[in-house]
């Protein structure tokens, strides 16, 4: 899965922008797993699936990233 990391978040319409090697892609709270959408920060490491969204590519089955190590 691609990894990106959390560059904007609009925690009041429920949304955000993922850091994505082919630009910055939109996601939805409705796409998060396995955390709470209040948790998120700035900054923080998610890992994605690329979707098609409404006005384009999106992250889909967005989650937060598993550092090992």
């Amino acid at each position: 899965m691609p990894e990106g990391k959390i560059k904007k978040l609009v925690k009041d319409r429920g949304f955000g922008f993922v850091e994505a090697e082919q630009g910055d892609l939109f996601f939805h709270h409705s796409e998060l797993q396995g955390a709470s959408f209040e948790e998120l920060q700035e900054g923080q490491l998610l890992e994605y699936e690329v979707g098609q969204g409404r006005k384009g590519p999106c992250a889909t089955h967005v989650q937060l990233a598993v550092k090992t190590g």
